[in-house]
């Protein structure tokens, strides 16, 4: 099964911080995203001159597809960047990764998500959606889901409900299973009775991490979380962080898969895109649900050991030889 994404295309700058002070200064909520403009944008670029920094390419589903590139599937991605050097940036690392990637380019500045990592791990965002804003419903058409049998969506999509409406019925006309991403809390937290809508009308597997599932289903217990959406689609997984995961067919039983140790956990970006990843990889190779689970927190366990969103080639080496081990 052929996967592809779509979501807001952006460039990852990413700080590495030793307190949580310098989020107090430039007005961001602690493991939040929040969106900003382009003078709050440019506040920001101007406080972090003297600050650390390194540029990745980004955005949640642009992780999971680089993440399913690099597990020597064929993704692709659905997205728009402008016609800047973030967005050649942007496009040239899909490309290079192997993700391959139908970009929309407008006149607008490149999507920048400014990535705070705090003590523990942690990640606050200030995000300029930049051209990603502007993908629309008129940019969607049925022939781009042709040849592909699984569209895995960001939440954070649901924002412009024209645009997630028109992606779910162009991809259902073309056949394909749909999976979401709820992606943040204080999204699900605003949009939660549209989220109701969504997930019952078109998807068919949930990914949501504690925090998400918490918001949406107003229950503090995993069981019922995972119960509660698996009532409303085919399948649903909600990510527990360091007390794992576990995951629900409508109907059936729950599998639970405990988290890996790991010495120290540095940054947990893209922890829950590279978890989709090995999720959907396996979901799609024909596995049964407890190593779709395994899988995922493999990658996951790998993710939160490394500054951003890139593993070196040594940890994709190790992954694949450990998700083929016949123990797994």
């Amino acid at each position: 099964m052929k996967i592809i994404g779509i979501g807001n295309a952006m460039v990852d700058i990413l700080y590495h911080l030793d307190d949580e002070h310098l989020l107090s200064e430039i007005h961001l909520k602690k493991d939040a995203m929040t969106l900003i403009n382009e003078s709050w944008e440019r506040e920001i670029e101007s406080m972090t001159q003297n600050v650390e920094k390194r540029m990745t390419t980004g955005g949640s589903i642009g992780n999971t597809m680089k993440a399913l590139a690099r597990l020597e599937r064929e993704p692709g991605f659905i997205g728009r960047i402008g016609k800047d050097e973030l967005g050649n940036f942007f496009a040239d690392t899909l490309a290079h990764t192997g993700v391959k990637a139908q970009l929309i380019r407008g006149n607008e500045m490149t999507g920048v998500a400014h990535t705070f990592v705090t003590p523990g791990g942690n990640r606050t965002f200030g995000t300029m959606l930049g051209a990603a804003y502007y993908l629309s419903a008129e940019d969607i058409s049925t022939e781009m889901f042709k040849g592909y049998d699984l569209l895995h969506i960001e939440g954070y999509l649901v924002q412009d409900q024209n645009l997630i409406e028109a992606i779910c019925q162009k991809a259902k006309e073309a056949g394909l299973i749909l999976s979401l991403d709820l992606s943040s809390f204080n999204v699900v937290s605003k949009n939660r009775t549209y989220f109701h809508h969504l997930i019952s009308d078109y998807i068919d597997i949930v990914f949501a991490n504690e925090g998400e599932a918490r918001a949406f289903t107003g229950s503090f217990d995993s069981q019922e979380q995972v119960r509660h959406i698996a009532h409303l689609c085919d399948l649903a997984v909600v990510k527990l962080g360091e007390n794992g995961s576990v995951a629900m067919m409508e109907g059936g039983r729950i599998y639970q898969c405990n988290a890996l140790p790991v010495s120290e956990v540095v940054d947990t970006t893209a922890a829950g895109d590279y978890f989709a990843a090995g999720f959907l990889h396996a979901l799609t190779s024909g596995h049964r649900l407890k190593k779709c689970l395994q899988v995922g927190t493999i990658l996951a366990t790998e993710a939160v050991q490394v500054v951003g969103a890139e593993l070196p080639p040594s940890a994709w080496n190790r992954i694949k030889s450990t998700i083929h081990c016949r123990k797994i």
